[in-house]
């Protein structure tokens, strides 16, 4: 989205007087009551619209929805019911109150936060117009992870390729990962995740730590 052209939305109606109306006061009063209008009508809705619908990096919960149904993907997710133990609570349905931990009872949906819509969308975005390069994968992850973390994706020339996270991701990621086949990857390789939070021991400049630490994978 970074190459979209910068727009501007201002609406200069003063320059439409000619200089034979420079002593013109009343046209000049009712152009400068329509200027008024337009800057806020004009310019302020479609200033606001950009930011807000438009561009998906400033994107609110209402442009994010708009995304979600361009760019079908759904920013609710179904989540069964965990049937495999009594969930905490009262009542005969309810068993576990005082040996366990919390549990969903009942089938539902769990909505996204909107920073977890922007990451989904930007995610489907670059899925449908990338083209599966490794190169070109990784020069997005690199942009779309900058404020995060460093993720790169490698090709293990078995039809598998592997996403390495050089952090952590926290819980809203995981939940991602876990609930969407949203990480890019051309069609019919599968697709694997691998935390690595230090460099690995060996050599060459991708295995940085030969004389400081342990094995790595």
């Amino acid at each position: 989205m970074s190459t979209v052209q910068e727009f501007d939305f201002n609406v200069e109606l003063m320059k439409c007087l000619l200089w034979q109306h420079d002593n013109a006061e009343a046209l000049k009063t009712l152009l400068r009551k329509k200027q008024d209008w337009y800057s806020i009508n004009q310019a302020e809705f479609w200033d606001s619209w950009y930011r807000d619908v438009f561009n998906l990096d400033t994107a609110d919960a209402f442009g994010l929805s708009v995304w979600a149904r361009i760019l079908n993907v759904p920013l609710q997710v179904r989540i069964a019911a965990d049937v495999s133990r009594p969930a905490f609570g009262f009542g005969v349905n309810h068993l576990n109150f005082n040996n366990g931990n919390f549990a969903r009872g009942r089938e539902g949906d769990v909505g996204l936060t909107v920073e977890q819509s922007r990451m989904v969308l930007k995610l489907r975005y670059f899925q449908l117009v990338s083209r599966g390069a490794i190169p070109e994968i990784n020069e997005w992850l690199h942009a779309l992870f900058a404020d995060i973390g460093n993720v790169y994706a490698i090709d293990n020339h078995d039809m598998t390729m592997t996403y390495f996270f050089t952090f952590e991701p926290d819980s809203s990621l995981k939940f991602i990962f876990e609930k969407y086949d949203i990480l890019p990857r051309p069609a019919g390789v599968e697709l694997k995740m691998q935390t690595q939070v230090r460099p690995s021991f060996g050599f060459g400049v991708h295995h940085l730590n030969f004389n400081n630490g342990s094995f790595g994978d």
